[in-house]
């Protein structure tokens, strides 16, 4: 079923750039997500069909991250048709085939045994999603398009660097050198300790850049920016949890050469840090579709600080990968909605859009209340148990810090939403033709169901998964 999930979307992509019309290309994405999902849901049933080969293996960390992926891009599809439905001006030909390509790259990570095929996947995410950013054609798409290849062609070179690194640690120990996640974590206690810290410090930067953690964050101000709101959906909850997956990887294999207070340490001063300068750059942000790029920065801080806290916070951290990915959907989409309906991203000339577009500036604010973990969302749930899990571990100095940074990203980013939902827009605005539709609202409203559902109840399918992911994480049978 491997197979299925990667070389479907890739065909389609071939089809899609084959396909003339452009009234019709866009109906390709829902078609192919759809089968995907079914796929997803096909496989994550059935236990005999997660190994497809000894490179490709869908473990409980893996089940996490694909279910994420596949229904973020599922709804967004359908998204993505009224969306162009509004840019008939311009080819979509590249940015379809572009997406259908990227869930097929996605698919790869998520599969990934094998750290180097890993590592030429999340590689392949960069050059698939640079044409994405460049979609609007404008000088600071372009700026955007180079500041991410820069940065993250950088980013992954350090990866690569810690990739050879840890199969040079197990050559200095005597042994075999391999990339198979088995064959190291097997051998993992065996390893040359210096070379796999120095492999671990490369790793979380080179994966690091490709989460967006502080400081090697720059890249997605400019980037979520000037996105479509699709793309910066996918990329905040579906690259970014992709690339989660690769540092849980060196975190399994650290854990299990016995260096988890090495790593720990560094985890944790990640998470805070990426955390504090997202709060910072919150204040007074005039921008609310870079206001979204700092959100992203601070969940990633929160995902890196779960995973440092260890043992008690890994299951809120594994659902946070979940409730910040749904959420991430409901505020990128909606923002889009409202960048169409102003024709402009800053709070200035933005205003009132509860009053122009009361659907999607009523979600754009239940977004922002979900994402700062207010009560009672998803967000809420999966960052208090990672807040409680710190507390059990005797972390208090990492929890007070953790409550106090939540609060500034709240007074931060709450300035900014709150400019932009009240009040009236400025007489001297245009007001554009774009009302709110089924295609580009439907999919918000879903994704703001499933974070109020999983503030409510988890169900006990999902419930499952999460506890596997655990106890794969910490080595438990």
């Amino acid at each position: 079923m491997a197979y299925v999930m990667i070389f479907f979307p890739l065909v389609m992509a071939a089809i899609a750039a084959a396909v003339p019309s452009n009234r019709l290309r866009p109906w390709l994405l829902p078609v192919t997500a759809v089968v995907h999902f079914a796929t997803t849901v096909f496989v994550l049933i059935r236990p005999d069909l997660m190994v497809t080969a000894k490179w490709l293996i869908l473990d409980p960390p893996g089940r996490i991250v694909l279910l994420v992926v596949s229904t973020l891009f599922l709804f967004c599809s359908f998204y993505t048709v009224g969306y162009l439905q509004y840019r008939m001006e311009r080819s979509n030909r590249v940015f379809c085939a572009c997406l259908l390509g990227f869930l097929g790259i996605m698919s790869i990570v998520v599969w990934s045994h094998h750290l180097g095929l890993m590592w030429v996947a999340i590689e392949a995410t960069t050059l698939c999603t640079a044409p994405l950013i460049y979609f609007n054609r404008t000088q600071h798409s372009i700026e955007a398009t180079w500041k991410y290849l820069m940065v993250g062609s950088v980013g992954i070179a350090l990866a690569l660097l810690g990739t050879f690194f840890l199969a040079y640690a197990s050559l200095q120990a005597g042994l075999e050198s391999t990339l198979v996640f088995e064959d190291v974590l097997q051998d993992a206690a065996l390893l040359s300790k210096p070379w796999l810290h120095a492999a671990f410090i490369l790793l979380l930067v080179g994966y690091g850049t490709k989460m967006g953690l502080a400081p090697m964050h720059t890249w997605k101000p400019e980037v979520y920016g000037e996105v479509p709101g699709v793309v910066g959906a996918i990329f905040a909850g579906g690259v970014t949890s992709c690339a989660f997956l690769a540092i849980m990887r060196i975190y399994q294999i650290c854990l299990a050469a016995g260096e988890y207070a090495y790593i720990s340490r560094m985890l944790l001063f990640m998470g805070l840090f990426s955390m504090a300068v997202a709060g910072l750059f919150m204040v007074s942000q005039r921008d609310f579709k870079r206001m979204l790029a700092y959100s992203s920065i601070e969940h990633m801080g929160i995902l890196v600080l779960g995973l440092g806290i260890g043992g008690p916070a890994l299951f809120g951290t594994m659902l946070h990968i979940v409730t910040n990915g749904m959420t991430k959907g409901v505020l990128f989409l909606s923002a889009g909605n409202i960048h169409r309906a102003y024709g402009s991203k800053s709070t200035e000339i933005v205003c009132g859009a509860m009053r122009r577009l009361p659907l999607s500036g009523s979600l754009f604010l239940a977004g922002f209340l979900a994402i700062t973990g207010s009560p009672p969302f998803g967000p809420f749930i999966s960052e208090f148990a990672i807040l409680n899990g710190a507390f059990s571990d005797g972390r208090f100095v990492t929890a007070g810090l953790f409550l106090l940074l939540l609060l500034v990203v709240f007074i931060g980013m709450g300035a900014t939403v709150l400019k932009v939902v009240q009040g009236r827009a400025p007489k001297q605005v245009q007001n554009t033709p774009y009302r709110d539709g089924l295609l580009t609202a439907a999919p918000v409203v879903i994704f703001m169901g499933i974070v109020l559902l999983l503030g409510l109840y988890i169900p006990a399918p999902l419930s499952g998964m999460l506890n596997d992911a655990v106890r794969f994480l910490e080595g438990r049978p």
